[in-house]
């Protein structure tokens, strides 16, 4: 019987733990094999503290997976508009609607544009990221200087907002436009985290991805995430499963 079309070749268990010995050396990680888990398989144990930060970056960026994205417009105190994409980003809470994303500090340990921007204005907006726009996503993250707005860079349209003053992208079919709460930040080095934490105080909502109950159906939206090292995936794969009560 012939390899089925498209299929993922997996190296012998032997292979691919002298690979991972050889990539832990290479990529300074502190790490002693374990035995066997329950499935069978050979583990690693990482000791972090004594590992590189970019290494560690890439395991859990690798690990913890898919993520949303947020696609986030911000004003320069000068009224600049900027445009970048994070992918450490959630909701926390409905009663107040809570969001948080992380701009984590360049690989120099200074801030990326959206975070000192933030803390100038207090204020953002966050974007649907959605397969129709992956490519401008992607590109909306390349490291323009701080007088560049990504926005013109890109040739993309902006309409205003209706209670704060950082304008939405007007061609994404949701913007939630968010009042910073906070800002709490962890470390001082590349890569160091920054929690936004902002109020969603309104939303903008195109009825095109809205099914027929009024919420919005993810087969119509289409929306994106992130994945480990240059990954990408969709969400249109879809099952359903019914809360226990």
């Amino acid at each position: 019987m012939g390899k089925e079309k498209g299929a993922i070749e997996v190296a012998p268990i032997e292979a691919r733990w002298r690979l991972y010995s050889e990539r832990l050396t290479e990529y300074h990680f502190c790490s002693i094999p374990i035995q066997r888990t329950v499935r069978g398989y050979e583990s690693m144990f990482i000791e972090v503290r004594d590992s590189e930060v970019l290494n560690v970056y890439q395991m859990l960026v690798g690990l913890v997976t898919p993520r949303p994205i947020a696609w986030v417009t911000s004003r320069s105190a000068d009224g600049l508009v900027n445009l970048a994409p994070f992918s450490f980003f959630n909701v926390f809470g409905a009663n107040p609607p809570i969001v948080v994303f992380s701009p984590t500090l360049k690989r120099d340990g200074t801030k990326k544009d959206t975070l000192l921007n933030i803390e100038a204005t207090k204020e953002f907006v966050i974007h649907a990221s959605t397969e129709a726009h992956a490519k401008l996503i992607n590109a909306s993250s390349a490291p323009y200087p701080p007088e560049i707005s990504e926005v013109e860079q890109l040739q993309l349209t902006t309409a205003p907002s209706r209670l704060i003053a950082t304008p939405r992208l007007a061609d994404a079919p949701w913007a939630l436009e968010c009042k910073l709460l906070e800002i709490r930040s962890f470390g001082d080095g590349p890569i160091a985290a920054n929690l936004v934490i902002g109020e969603v105080v309104a939303m903008h909502i195109e009825e095109s991805i809205l099914g027929s109950d009024g919420i919005p159906d993810p087969r119509l939206l289409k929306s994106i995430a992130r994945l480990g090292a240059e990954h990408w995936c969709r969400t249109q794969d879809l099952f359903e499963l019914t809360r226990p009560k």
